[in-house]
């Protein structure tokens, strides 16, 4: 019998370390994806992982529709008592790019075990998910505790908006049935000391504002004051936005009415977490949040609008930069919107509002990239709530806590509207300084090891308490 910690010391820390190398990142970021083969060397390394550590009876299928990235589908019959429907567990090999910023001697291909964090691009978001399904399954056999037919589908596709995944989805149906529970891998957490349910993510619009005012650069001497600097101008389009002061979203298209019970639990959330609201950020010294009150920070990432600038071209850097009036300026906007915004709506929205009367007449463009819907979780049932409270009781010695993220899944958004019976553990390892998508990633594997317990024993309590209602 091989124990939970003692496969991740053994054998997922290794493997993990291996895919970090692998620099499969997501189709947004790497069109020639097939051509590099980055993302099918990542699948490969994760479906040989579990065929040497199958869960009994488990089925494998890497499965590849033409054009699309591939799907790591791994179907796990029942363990005794088999009328508990289908559990569906979730994850992503796909990954970010890689990002500045990495301390000295590492990078996002570099993996590094440091004071029990594993570092690099992809292994808490979230390479690490079809080990820990696995790891959980199997340790559940060999206790010989009941679980319901499992079925694990990793994507790889989920940092480009999971375009890919609808297809699958349809193609897969008849063989995945109507979920009662889905368990999704790819969250966060407030802290690495209890168990962690998410309740909301919000949605997202990104794409590139492109301003031009110039067929050609010119002197800036000979044309300023004449010519209007096409950043003035992005600056003028980007307050129609956003107030640059207070960082508010303006249009009312982009904001939504918080449920209560929402703001309740961030009061809990944030009488939880207290100062490391904000303080598990890396400010710059003196740099302060944007607002005192915790509660309302919470519900800032969580439940209300906010743009960022992720990305600029038409801008050389300055030890390039002559007194040129540049011709153009492109700029990659992201535009986090409440879980229950429509993300196609509001990218037709956020055109309007950018490209209506260009000041000057400039020749102004919003082409939007990504468009998602946030997600809102059904009321958790009784048996759930439960379950997760004692899961995190007994493997972290604390109740567990909810809250939203600020992050977007689409994949939850489509599960929830294709299975609106089902139940949901949305969960994760992203915790404090783990900084998925920027530099420095990491994986806390202690808290790993305890989350993969943890989530056994919810797949259990699901055989054991809840009806069926699917295949």
């Amino acid at each position: 019998m091989t124990s939970i910690p003692t496969l991740w010391d053994s054998s997922i820390v290794p493997t993990l370390t291996s895919y970090i190398r692998i620099p499969a990142k997501s189709p947004h970021f790497d069109p020639d994806w097939a051509k590099h083969g980055h993302i099918d060397e990542a699948v490969e390394l994760a479906a040989n992982w579990c065929r040497q550590h199958p869960a009994r009876g488990m089925h494998l299928e890497i499965i590849r529709l033409p054009n699309r990235t591939p799907v790591l589908y791994i179907d796990v019959p029942a363990s005794g008592r088999t009328s508990a429907g289908t559990v569906l567990l979730y994850g992503h090999l796909d990954k970010q790019p890689e990002m500045t910023g990495w301390a000295e001697g590492t990078g996002p291909w570099t993996p590094i075990l440091k004071d029990g964090k594993l570092y690099g691009r992809g292994g808490a978001d979230d390479g690490y998910a079809v080990f820990a399904a696995i790891a959980a399954l199997r340790s559940l056999q060999q206790e010989n505790r009941p679980h319901a037919r499992c079925v694990i589908l990793i994507e790889c596709c989920e940092e480009s908006g999971s375009t890919d995944l609808p297809a699958y989805l349809e193609g897969l149906a008849p063989r995945i049935g109507e979920p009662a529970l889905v368990i999704a891998l790819d969250s966060g957490a407030g802290n690495y000391e209890q168990l962690w349910g998410t309740t909301s993510l919000r949605g997202l619009v990104n794409g590139r504002l492109t301003v031009q005012v110039l067929d050609e650069g010119v002197h800036s001497g000979d044309a300023s004051g004449v010519v209007a600097s096409s950043f003035r101008i992005a600056r003028q389009l980007l307050e129609r936005v956003e107030d640059a002061k207070t960082g508010r979203v303006k249009d009312k298209a982009f904001h939504a009415a918080i449920p209560s019970s929402r703001r309740l639990q961030a009061q809990r959330v944030a009488k939880a977490m207290g100062k490391q609201v904000h303080a598990r950020f890396p400010f710059v010294k003196g740099m302060k949040p944007v607002g005192s009150k915790l509660e309302e920070l919470v519900l800032n990432r969580t439940w209300r609008p906010a743009l960022a600038v992720t990305g600029a071209d038409g801008l050389p850097p300055p030890a390039s930069a002559g007194n040129v009036l540049r011709p153009k300026t492109v700029l990659a906007l992201s535009l986090r919107i409440p879980p229950t915004v429509g993300g196609t709506k509001a990218a037709a929205r956020l055109k309007k509002i950018l490209e209506a009367n260009p000041p000057y007449g400039a020749k102004v463009s919003f082409e939007a990239g990504q468009a998602g819907t946030g997600w809102h979780a059904p009321q958790t049932e009784a048996w759930l709530e439960k379950a997760i409270d004692a899961a995190s009781r007994r493997h972290y010695g604390k109740p567990a806590m909810w809250m939203g993220e600020g992050g977007t899944i689409p994949f939850m958004a489509m599960l929830g509207k294709k299975y609106p019976k089902a139940q949901f553990l949305i969960t994760g390892v992203l915790g404090p300084h783990a900084n998925a998508h920027g530099p420095n990633e990491f994986l806390h594997i202690g808290y790993a090891k305890k989350l993969t317990a943890a989530v056994a024993d919810v797949i259990a309590a699901q055989s054991a308490i809840l009806p069926a209602h699917g295949a």
